[in-house]
């Protein structure tokens, strides 16, 4: 199951670095925060310990997947080794299922590479 993921991550960075390129440097954070409004916000919040039908993104930059406070975090997550960076994240969003199988979170992904980037530029702020 580990080298299933670690195969599936070498396939899915590098498109999500590809898609990165192609969009701006550097992501707009003010953007991003409507595509959290429209793409997160009904199961995740971007407040502290506030968890919703996912857990709070509040702090997710930087933190080991499946570490948030008093969240369920399904076994998949939990044992994922993954640390959320903006790589990291963007890869995610193309494919939750595919970058952590068996992860609670049922997303197709985001397709658009500078909405990605945008939403990743948010959770970044959010500290």
């Amino acid at each position: 199951m580990k080298n299933q993921r670690n195969l599936i991550l070498a396939l899915v960075l590098p498109l999500a670095g590809l898609a990165t390129q192609a969009a701006q440097a550097s992501g707009n954070p003010g953007h991003g925060n409507s595509v959290f409004a429209e793409q997160c916000a009904a199961c995740h919040s971007a407040m502290p310990n506030k968890n919703k039908i996912g857990p709070s993104l509040f702090g997710v930059v930087g933190r080991k997947a499946g570490s948030g406070e008093n969240f369920d975090y399904s076994d998949a997550m939990k044992n994922s080794g993954v640390q959320w960076n903006e790589e990291m994240l963007e890869a995610y969003l193309v494919a939750p299922q595919k970058v952590i199988p068996g992860v609670k979170m049922f997303y197709g992904g985001l397709a658009d590479a500078r909405s990605r980037e945008d939403l990743t530029a948010y959770l970044m702020t959010l500290r």
